[in-house]
């Protein structure tokens, strides 16, 4: 399970922010063909906190539900501080998915009500411009608690967007797959087409757009 180890390493008195707030930063729907990238950045109280924060992929969907409402909660009464980014399929194309979701992090950071020393980000890359010292920590929501609770914020946000976006386009079957390349959604692809939100880079996508092109000409 996820710990507070790395973060009271950091702001322990002999690390290198005495006191200093720390964050955890994770994202959601680098993978998919459809939909945005989700991230969120979570400040713990490192005395008061859920139990049961662990890697979202770890949880099942009603473990997950819980603890984000239970982590809002604790925000509510000023014992943990929360912030969410995303960055649109506009922005994933324009830019590619590696910084878009490295934009959506920062934007999850700069939700944030106050100013973190220091931000553990999930993975081997970390922002170049997040706005505050910060150290990449590859499978960080395994071992992190603060990236922990953000891969459940960020998988929860996101869910919640695919399963609207469903309801307008069925077709796909969203709700169930949250946009990744299952053969429901591949069939979807084949039988209605491209959409507004799907990522027009990615193979399938692209595939799928060419053939769509040839048979209209």
């Amino acid at each position: 399970m996820p710990d507070f180890a790395l973060e009271l390493k950091l702001m322990g008195p002999g690390g290198q922010f005495p006191g200093g707030l720390i964050c955890g930063v994770d994202e959601a729907g680098r993978g998919p063909l459809a939909g945005p990238v989700v991230a969120a950045a979570v400040i713990l109280d490192r005395r008061r906190r859920p139990r049961g924060l662990d890697d979202s992929k770890k949880l099942t969907a009603e473990q997950r539900e819980l603890l984000f409402a239970r982590l809002f909660d604790y925000a509510r009464e000023g014992h943990a501080h929360i912030g969410v980014g995303a960055a649109s399929v506009a922005e994933i194309g324009r830019l590619n998915i590696f910084h878009a979701t490295m934009l959506a992090m920062c934007r999850a950071v700069t939700a944030l009500r106050v100013q973190p020393a220091h931000a553990l980000i999930d993975g081997n890359h970390a922002p170049k411009q997040l706005g505050c010292p910060c150290t990449p920590v590859v499978d960080g929501d395994a071992l992190s608690v603060s990236i922990s609770a953000a891969s459940i914020v960020a998988k929860v946000v996101r869910d919640r967007a695919m399963a609207k976006l469903h309801a307008r386009y069925p077709q796909y079957g969203w709700a169930n797959n949250k946009g990744y390349g299952t053969p429901e959604h591949q069939a979807g692809l084949r039988l209605a087409g491209v959409s507004k939100h799907h990522r027009l880079g990615f193979a399938p996508v692209r595939s799928q757009l060419t053939l769509d092109l040839v048979l209209t000409n």
